[in-house]
């Protein structure tokens, strides 16, 4: 046991986190449990969890499972009270699998991992210019595939169109296609399915347009985090 060392009322928490709630767990210097308990996610509850640690003694130390997940609200809140966190990994998924999901025995573990000095991983911080990076790049991820998977649909629909229509759109190169796509003018007349295929192809035209125009404004506000 290397963090706590010799301080007998030094103790180490442990957390597992949960989408609704974290079980927290509380060992002394020399691993005996004092006590687990269950927590709300919200901002009293993280103050409760804290003083419920607190209470057994000078709290040296945290091992939370999923600090970039579940556990970043609490992990904030552990380190603006100055309390030194460390990332627990979670138990590999087969062995969870085989003895069973035991929220308490994880908490446990969290605790026992960042005694001994096995979890050594810092905790993810989601702020800064990386936290910026990370949720620009969910949306900018989303709109390139989300177009991509547009102008296939858009191409099979004008592949399965009449001659007269895939002639209008041969040989054209993606935002070519997309651009005289959203431009169309459809006009309802006494053939039914090929107004329909003609608006079809001007949503799915005006879509691409609207989502590779996403894509700059995101490439806007990612270029100076990057840099």
């Amino acid at each position: 046991m290397t963090i706590v060392g010799n301080n007998p009322d030094g103790v180490v928490g442990g957390v597992d986190t949960r989408a609704h709630t974290h079980v927290a767990a509380v060992v002394n210097h020399v691993g005996g449990v004092f006590g687990v308990e269950a927590f709300a996610t919200t901002h009293t509850g993280n103050r409760q969890l804290v003083s419920w640690l607190r209470s057994h003694g000078e709290l040296v130390l945290v091992g939370v499972e999923g600090t970039g997940s579940y556990g970043v609200g609490l992990s904030r809140y552990l380190t603006r009270a100055g309390i030194a966190v460390m990332e627990v990994d979670r138990p590999n998924r087969q062995t969870r699998h085989r003895q069973g999901k035991s929220d308490p025995v994880d908490a446990l573990a969290a605790a026992r991992a960042a005694l001994s000095g096995t979890a050594t991983g810092l905790p993810k911080t989601r702020d800064g210019n990386v936290e910026a990076l990370r949720v620009l790049m969910i949306a900018r991820r989303s709109a390139v595939d989300t177009r991509i998977e547009t102008l296939n649909q858009l191409r099979h629909v004008i592949f399965t169109a009449t001659p007269a229509i895939r002639t209008k759109f041969s040989g054209l190169t993606a935002i070519s296609l997309a651009n005289t796509a959203a431009a169309l003018r459809p006009r309802q007349g006494d053939d039914p399915g090929r107004y329909t295929t003609l608006v079809t192809i001007r949503a799915l035209g005006q879509r691409v347009q609207y989502l590779r125009e996403e894509t700059k404004r995101l490439n806007r506000l990612l270029r100076p985090l990057i840099r």
